[in-house]
This record gives C-alpha cells, structure tokens and sequence, in this order.
C-alpha cells in the first residue's frame, strides 16, 4: 500500500470529500455508494470482526479482490473504527497508518491518504 500527501483542507460539517474522485456529498450518501460495490455487500458481515487472526486473513483476502478498498480504509479511519477488517486492513494496521499520518502532518499542513 502506497501513501500519498493531499492538501488538508476542512470540509463544510456534514460533508465529506473524497479528494481522490473529487466528489463531494454526505457522508451517508458516499458511505452507501462504495458500500454496495464492495466484495463485503455479499459476504456475512461477522467474516469481518474475527476473534483471531485466521479470521483477519479471511476477511483480508476478501478484501483483496475488492475495488473499494480505498474508500473503505478512508472511511473506517475517518471515523476512528476500533474494530473488523476494513480496506483490507486490520484493526492493527488501522491504528499504524493513523500514527504514521499523524508523524508526517506535524507542522506540514498536509494529510496522507492510502492510495
């Protein structure tokens, strides 16, 4: 997984932005829209909230043929999602891209976003 810097800048409250499709519109609306094209819409959703990590490599390599995964990821972190498989990533991985961004905007004004 590659990461990439964007410009930061906030959204009007209510809104998201995707900087990547450079939509713009709810949050709800967006989420739905990615979320009926992922490989997860026809998959039993507690493959993605294991208890151990044969479980996380099941939901990952479901994941792995998805094409949202982006969107996903950007979600589960915009929302600070603790818990399941999400953009392929685990709740580990979550929390190592969240520290990684936080390291690299400290005093640059720029945001990393999963490419």
């Amino acid at each position: 997984m590659s990461t990439q810097l964007l410009e930061f800048s906030p959204t009007i409250e209510g809104t998201i932005t995707d900087e990547v499709a450079g939509i713009t519109s709810s949050a709800e609306g967006a989420a739905s829209t990615w979320m009926s094209r992922g490989a997860c819409s026809q998959t039993n959703p507690d493959v993605f909230f294991p208890h151990n990590g044969v479980g996380v490599e099941v939901a990952k390599a479901i994941c792995a043929g998805c094409r949202v995964t982006g969107p996903c990821l950007e979600y589960a972190l915009a929302h600070r999602i603790e818990h399941g498989v999400w953009g392929g990533c685990s709740e580990r991985q979550r929390r190592r891209i969240l520290r990684d961004r936080r390291a690299a905007t400290r005093g640059t004004g720029l945001v990393a976003v999963a490419a």
